[in-house]
């Protein structure tokens, strides 16, 4: 695990450029303290530097950017090749000058080709290439989207790396906020690849790869798809799993378990998360098992009740008999983190799983240099509860006339939702238990916002949406064309379950999901890996039938069945809490004078993004209790406070 950059320049400054890649690669310390290193152009056309967090091959022999045994290509490269070995014996005639992957990959670009090498890689990376015979500069990045990869022009230097830091240590740099990217940003809380906050500057799409002429850079290049998840869906619906069950969970077992035997090859100490809830579990299950000492594990809890998964992670762990670490953290000491986010995250962000993510990581790294996590799992077997719930209610809401759900929707939202608490509180006694939630008039105006859609399009852009017009709250915006916008890019899919699933993984999995884990493991220099998101449990699972993903509503049913030979189901079925903090009281209570220097108004008119009646609206009624407003504030605050750590 490592960071990278680099760029070509069109000027030519040869004098200055290696001080410019010195400055870029400065930037990225924290992704590789181990090591730093550097290749120029002779003519200062195109610079690669590296900086390298040491996993495998520690010797100097594993020093990036990296020659290919021939000369002919030079390597900077992010990430793991875990098959690295299995290539090394196929490409057995090279002669080898150390132990590392970047070697091997160099190698099998040379025997094969790049598009038929990367195909052949098993891994997460990210890397840039330079070919001098041809003189073209490659840009990979895999298959899942696992390690990030942003580039883009500015003026007259072609810039790229693995965070958008690097990029903006390079003095032509020019740093313009895209308003259209930002409107991306308040819908998702996240912006959705390829593009960034920065105009001009867009994150590389998972399984592609771009590739860049040094005698003509600034000509269109187009990037080529190399692995895409529409296509292994709709194979795995022309060609489905057909075996039984049994054999489903057996194959399923055996390249689950490949995966994770694969991620356990380090030089350096390694464990992994365990939040105690069907994924980690697995995970750490399989570890334990192909292990002959006891597996390193982490776990934060916290002391609010409702929010503390970390008395179910012990239990999994004292029954695996693992190394288990736990750490509770106090309220303060996790909103401690949210002045460090904007530069972890680099460009807006507002998950706010995000801070527990980052206490998690730096506990882990107090003790290891590789932790895997068993994020995927959802995305790939069902494991969301809105997969289940939202295609029965859809279901039967197809039915209804649209006029009459529109009328139904308005007349839901036209009372507040403390007035629906109140109403509720009265009957509650008539209430079955499956009703008696909390925040009851939140949840039904978001269930009235499920009435007004069209069809699956507009469903799950309002599943997926904080706010449902980000252009009305973002200043002189468009929203620009992503998979969300229609139809034609999604993969044909007999059911809205499986269309849902699809769009989770080409999005909400690489640009929330894997970049909150990417940059607050690597924040505290530590790798992070995805056994769920090897391509090969990828591909099966893309094949099996919904059936044996979810069962009674139930998600995970396939996987359930492995981890229950190794953990009593009671210790695991219980409701899906996810890696939440309590947001809304913080908000109202000690983060408020925080979030009001960042929401005045006068402040938010200044500055000149976001729509200040709007943001002023919202804050007002939740600190008055009429609305919870947390998810939208927080999505405001996030910018905010990026925008506050970005003025200069």
């Amino acid at each position: 695990m490592c960071g990278l950059t680099g760029f070509i320049n069109l000027k030519n400054d040869g004098a200055n450029c290696e001080d410019y890649l010195r400055a870029m690669n400065l930037a990225l310390t924290h992704r590789g303290p181990d090591d730093e290193g550097y290749w120029v152009h002779p003519q200062g056309a195109l610079g690669l530097a590296h900086r390298r967090l040491s996993i495998l091959d520690l010797s100097r022999q594993g020093h990036q950017p990296m020659s290919s045994a021939s000369e002919r290509y030079v390597m900077a490269f992010n990430g793991e090749v875990y098959n690295f070995l299995e290539l090394r014996r196929q490409l057995n005639s090279t002669q080898w000058r150390g132990h590392s992957d970047t070697e091997v990959m160099l190698a099998a670009i040379e025997e094969w080709g790049i598009e038929a090498a990367v195909k052949k890689f098993v891994g997460m990376f990210a890397f840039a290439l330079w070919d001098k015979k041809k003189r073209l500069l490659h840009l990979v990045r895999d298959r899942l989207g696992i390690k990030p990869l942003y580039c883009g022009w500015q003026g007259d230097s072609f810039l790229f790396g693995s965070e958008l830091k690097a990029l903006k240590a390079h003095p032509e740099f020019k740093g313009r906020i895209d308003r259209n990217s930002l409107a991306l940003f308040m819908r998702h809380n996240y912006i959705p690849a390829p593009y960034s906050i920065y105009e001009g500057i867009n994150k590389l799409l998972p399984g592609h790869i771009l590739s860049l002429s040094l005698e003509n850079p600034k000509q269109t290049s187009t990037p080529v798809s190399y692995w895409s998840v529409k296509d292994n869906v709709e194979q795995g619906m022309r060609e489905p799993f057909t075996g039984s069950e049994n054999e489903a969970v057996k194959q399923f077992e055996t390249l689950l378990e490949d995966a994770i035997k694969l991620r356990m090859v380090s030089d350096v100490p390694l464990g992994a998360f365990l939040s105690g809830g069907v994924d980690s579990s697995t995970v750490v299950a399989l570890m334990q098992a192909n292990s002959s000492q006891p597996t390193k594990t982490f776990t934060i809890g916290f002391l609010e009740d409702g929010f503390n998964e970390a008395e179910h992670a012990k239990r999994v762990a004292n029954h695996l008999g693992t190394d288990h670490t736990e750490l509770y953290v106090s309220a303060s000491q996790a909103r401690d983190v949210i002045p460090r986010l904007p530069a972890l995250y680099d460009e807006p962000f507002a998950d706010a799983s995000q801070i527990p993510t980052f206490l998690v990581s730096q506990l882990a790294r107090q003790k290891v240099t590789v932790s895997l996590s068993g994020d995927g799992g959802d995305e790939l077997l069902g494991g969301y509860i809105r997969y289940g719930r939202t295609n029965t209610i859809w279901n039967s809401l197809r039915k209804c006339p649209s006029m009459l759900r529109k009328i139904l929707s308005r007349g839901m939202v036209s009372v507040p939702p403390s007035s629906w608490d109140a109403l509720f509180h009265r009957i509650g006694f008539l209430l079955p238990p499956n009703l008696k939630v909390s925040n009851k008039g939140h949840k039904l105006h978001i269930f009235a916002s499920l009435l007004n859609p069209k069809n699956d399009e507009d469903l799950y852009r309002e599943l997926v949406s904080c706010w449902n017009d980000p252009t009305g709250a973002v200043l002189g915006s468009r929203e620009p064309v992503t998979p969300f916008s229609s139809g034609h890019h999604w993969a044909t899919t007999p059911t809205f379950i499986e269309r849902m699933m699809f769009l989770d993984l080409i999005t909400y999995l690489p640009d929330d999901n894997l970049a909150k884990v990417d940059r607050a493991s690597m924040g505290v220099s530590l790798e992070a890996r995805v056994p769920f998101l090897d391509h090969r449990v990828v591909e099966f699972a893309l094949r099996l039938p919904l059936k044996m993903k979810i069962k009674n509503g139930e998600g995970k049913w396939l996987l359930k069945q492995i981890l229950y030979k190794y953990v009593p189901g009671q210790m695991i079925e219980r409701p899906k809490m996810g890696f939440a903090i309590p947001l809304g009281s913080w908000l109202s209570g000690p983060l408020r004078d925080w979030a009001e220097n960042l929401l005045d108004e006068k402040r938010l008119q200044q500055e000149g993004f976001l729509d200040a009646r709007l943001i002023r609206e919202k804050w007002s009624e939740h600190l008055s209790g009429r609305r919870d407003w947390q998810l939208f504030l927080w999505n405001a605050l996030m910018f905010q406070a990026w925008l506050e750590a970005n003025k200069s």
